[in-house]
């Protein structure tokens, strides 16, 4: 029985458990089967990568810093996406975005903090 690459159909040669006739093949097909599964989900972890690396970017070394909105909106953060919220005792919810949070203070300051272990 003739064997034949599962990507490209050329016969195989060699090892009978063999499934492609090259890498390229091998990357390709695996490739094409990943990019419809879990479009939503990379698109979600690109967003909070993202929101993740500009809180970062702007807190620096600070583990709690008050910045103007706006930089933080020219820079495109989405304030849809967060990983989790903390509720303090006065009721101010912190919003966060893997270890980096925010508070928003008024209508144009945001409180940005890093938090420094897992409260599980």
């Amino acid at each position: 029985m003739e064997r034949h690459c599962l990507f490209c159909n050329e016969s195989l040669m060699g090892r009978v458990d063999k499934k492609f006739c090259s890498d390229q093949c091998r990357n390709a097909y695996n490739n094409e089967k990943k990019a419809g599964k879990d479009h939503y989900v990379r698109q979600v972890n690109a967003i909070l990568r993202k929101n993740r690396n500009l809180l970062e970017s702007v807190c620096g070394t600070e583990t709690k810093i008050v910045v103007n909105a706006q930089i933080l909106n020219r820079r495109g953060f989405n304030y849809a996406y967060f990983t989790s919220s903390l509720t303090t005792s006065k009721g101010h919810i912190y919003l966060f975005c893997y270890e980096y949070g925010y508070l928003k203070l008024g209508i144009d300051k945001i409180m940005i903090v890093k938090r420094h272990n897992l409260d599980l």
